[in-house]
């Protein structure tokens, strides 16, 4: 078995919920060598479990929070309030729970498909995937030195690859504009649930996009001294889209203050549709010297 279809199996079986009881849902977590569990993880997982409750109308919004580091050694449970069935609208919230104490939550809104008036913002100019060189995080005697799970969380065979039209090399940061763009996939062929396409797209949305703002400050998380983690997490969908076609993401950030940086995303298909929006705000802060 190769190291791609390795890692398309193991995300996708993140993604399989185990129901205990009404609104009572478990998931397992992965290993990605770090000491919590992957802010991606638990918001694909919240949103699976929200979308089980509800009937025939797709997530349009979600809105997250990160209380604690999540266990990776351990399950997560996620109860699910059904907080309001309309006629067009569903309204979920839900609490990922670790230990007896939460660790996350999130709110999220189901809208039934509805015809309307469109318009978005155009996608930039950029070279077609094919023409931009897969993202190399690492070289290679440094990556063979990593811990095994977290060579498969970097490594361009992991579940998803990343192709950056613009951006940071983390081995060399230098000082530069808050702005990042990059194509990524999933590697594998998914059904046709748009459920767990969104779900998926929530999980890889957490990738890249509060890096960004440490653009400006010519700072990595490679260097060892940055501390940056999730604070929250919003995203809207606003089209239809497959994950295992390519995605161009394209990230701003327009502040960092207070110890605290803000990014926002835009995630365009091959076609140029605007099928999602994100925006994050994430802790940024740089270790002190010990004297």
């Amino acid at each position: 078995m190769t190291l791609q279809s390795d890692a398309f199996n193991e995300i996708l079986k993140l993604m399989q919920l185990e129901p205990l009881e009404v609104n009572l849902f478990r998931g397992i977590s992965r290993d990605i060598g770090t000491e919590r569990v992957f802010g991606g993880q638990v918001l694909a997982q919240a949103l699976l479990a929200a979308s089980y409750t509800v009937e025939d109308r797709q997530a349009h919004s979600l809105h997250a929070y990160f209380l604690r580091a999540g266990d990776h050694d351990a399950p997560i449970v996620y109860s699910v309030d059904r907080s309001r069935d309309g006629g067009s609208f569903s309204a979920r919230r839900v609490v990922a729970i670790q230990h007896g104490r939460p660790i996350f939550t999130l709110a999220a809104s189901f809208q039934v498909d509805e015809d309307g008036l469109e318009h978005q913002f155009e996608m930039p100019v950029v070279p077609e995937p094919e023409k931009v060189a897969p993202i190399g995080l690492l070289a290679r005697d440094e990556f063979e030195h990593l811990p095994k799970s977290m060579q498969r969380w970097l490594d361009r065979f992991g579940p998803f690859e990343f192709r950056a039209v613009r951006g940071s090399d983390p081995d060399r940061p230098v000082p530069q504009p808050p702005f990042k763009e990059l194509w990524f996939k999933l590697h594998g062929q998914l059904d046709d649930d748009p459920r767990l396409h969104r779900a998926l797209l929530a999980y890889v949305s957490d990738f890249h996009l509060v890096g960004t703002a440490t653009l400006p400050h010519g700072i990595s998380w490679v260097q060892g001294n940055l501390i940056i983690a999730s604070l929250d997490h919003a995203m809207w969908f606003h089209r239809d889209f497959r994950l295992d076609d390519w995605l161009l993401y394209v990230c701003d950030s327009p502040s960092s203050s207070g110890g605290r940086g803000l990014a926002r995303g835009m995630i365009y298909d091959r076609k140029g549709r605007l099928v999602a929006s994100t925006a994050q705000e994430g802790v940024i802060r740089l270790r002190k010297e010990n004297k």
